[in-house]
């Protein structure tokens, strides 16, 4: 069996400090704010998913070059970023990248990279208890 594939969007550009938001009852991207950094990686959201850890959408990441906000990517997760509050993202592309997202979360939130595995297997517990 292949592993499936997510849909998701940029909300916030590798590089960038303007972030936005996915409104999915509009279905639509908002300025958000202006963050004291720039995001080290693409940042977004699973698009038709809930996070029970927040009550949203799930976090996603992709590593690898800038993409542009409001691109929506179709992709295969690589791992998941794990952390201690229960906000764990998951993660796209060559996670030899990964430094720099785990240094983007101070030590407190306990971030540890899991494999491919570990992300189909949160993303599917995720989608149970959104069933429930």
């Amino acid at each position: 069996m292949s592993a499936k594939a997510w849909r998701g969007v940029v909300e916030w550009t590798a590089g960038s400090t303007e972030r936005w938001i996915w409104r999915g009852a509009g279905q639509a991207l908002e300025p958000y704010r202006t963050e004291p950094k720039a995001a080290p990686v693409n940042y977004g959201c699973l698009l038709g998913t809930l996070n029970p850890a927040d009550n949203a959408e799930i976090d996603a990441v992709w590593l690898g070059p800038p993409l542009p906000v409001g691109q929506e990517v179709l992709a295969v997760p690589t791992g998941l970023l794990w952390l201690q509050d229960g906000d764990h993202k998951v993660i796209f592309g060559d996670l030899e990248g990964v430094s720099a997202l785990l240094d983007w979360f101070p030590p407190e939130r306990g971030a540890q990279v899991q494999d491919a595995e570990a992300a189909a297997a949160w993303l599917e517990s995720c989608a149970q208890h959104a069933a429930n």
